[in-house]
């Protein structure tokens, strides 16, 4: 008892450690941020833009900040009327880290974050960039690189040892963190919604979704490289998945699945005409509220963490540290439940909608039985 009482006392000194380091970065941060609006955009002394400075934090981004003025430069890949052209997102900065045109191809700026052609003046080419491809590796997908050979390591790691020493043998090391939660993905999430039969067919692409959704949420709240990418907040990065859970669902779905959809079983055909608009539309409504429910939890937040440090470059007083602070922390915390809360929630939703597209139904055996 007394050792896991210490594992306890351990674990939540270093959460609490983490999200303070968490809270020191992005106050150094938002110091460099408020510093460079005032000499930028010659503003009055002490103005500080909240909204800027959030946004500026939960946004994708071409380059990897570590600290002040240091960056990871990352490589633009574009694709023009010219054919494909690759070169460093430093080149969109001069030495003094202001934006600068870089001459290619074509004249190249970035504008709101995105790269965009711009004419001789700098002003926007709207004609010749619908004709650009960008398909630069940015912050969220060297982020999700990241996770990903994460997982590949633990989860390699994790098979690797269950061949050497089976299954009977107690797990050590990563395994013992880790098949907890694979029982547990697929005791309370796959076999609840999907079927015991059925489940293990779609135990593997469950676990992706899981571990990817939480390694992307847990590296999000680390404040340094390699975190700090905020993309599970990216709804490109959740409409992705949404899509991937759509395909299987639809692939997977029986069917007595698509006649409840289009006629369905026991009703009046005046209904079934009724019902069945609705219940299309309901196909494509379940993935469209996974892709939106995980990009807002996990976006709101980090605006809620981040406008609470706000607070203390708005008020500029001691009170107002005392009192964003802890709440920061507070929240903090609270984000690292969230964390996996929503990886559980998308995939016990995806589990749920698998299990209804392969549900089988006796609706015949059933009206047989009452008639007799």
């Amino acid at each position: 008892m007394s050792l896991l009482r210490l594992k306890t006392l351990l674990v939540a000194c270093f959460s609490l450690f983490a999200l303070l380091s968490v809270t020191n970065s992005f106050a150094n941060e938002s110091t460099v941020a408020a510093e460079g609006q005032i000499a930028n955009a010659e503003k009055k002394e002490g103005d500080f833009n909240v909204t800027e400075t959030i946004l500026e934090h939960i946004k994708d981004d071409h380059s990897w900040h570590l600290w002040g003025h240091t960056s990871i430069h990352l490589p633009v890949i574009l694709k023009t009327s010219k054919g494909f052209e690759v070169f460093s997102s430093e080149k969109f900065v001069d030495e003094h880290h202001e934006p600068v045109v870089y001459k290619g191809n074509f004249d190249y700026k970035l504008i709101e974050g995105k790269t965009k052609i711009v004419d001789a003046s700098g002003n926007l080419d709207a004609a010749a960039s619908k004709q650009l491809w960008d398909l630069s590796i940015t912050k969220n997908v060297a982020s999700l690189f990241v996770s990903v050979f994460i997982l590949l390591v633990v989860l390699l790691s994790s098979a690797a040892a269950y061949k050497k020493t089976g299954v009977k043998t107690a797990p050590k090391g990563l395994q013992s963190f880790m098949e907890p939660i694979i029982l547990f993905v697929r005791d309370e999430v796959a076999i609840p919604n999907i079927g015991a039969k059925k489940s293990g067919k779609y135990m593997p692409f469950l676990l992706t979704i899981f571990f990817l959704i939480l390694t992307n949420n847990f590296l999000g709240l680390i404040p340094f490289f390699p975190g700090g990418a905020n993309v599970s907040g990216n709804i490109a990065f959740t409409m992705t998945l949404a899509v991937c859970v759509f395909i299987v669902v639809n692939l997977s779905a029986n069917k007595s699945y698509w006649e409840h959809i289009f006629w369905m079983p026991g009703m009046h055909w005046s209904m079934k005409l009724f019902l069945a608009p609705i219940e299309l539309i309901g196909v494509f409504t379940k993935p469209i509220s996974l892709m939106i429910r995980l990009f807002a939890n996990i976006t709101a937040g980090h605006i809620l963490v981040l406008s609470l440090i706000c607070l203390i470059f708005i008020f500029k007083t001691v009170f107002a540290s005392a009192i964003a602070v802890p709440f920061a922390v507070f929240i903090g915390l609270i984000e690292l439940l969230v964390a996996f809360l929503q990886a559980f929630i998308f995939t016990m939703l995806a589990a749920m909608y698998i299990g209804m597209a392969t549900e089988e139904h006796h609706h015949e055996a059933h009206e047989g039985a009452a008639h007799h």
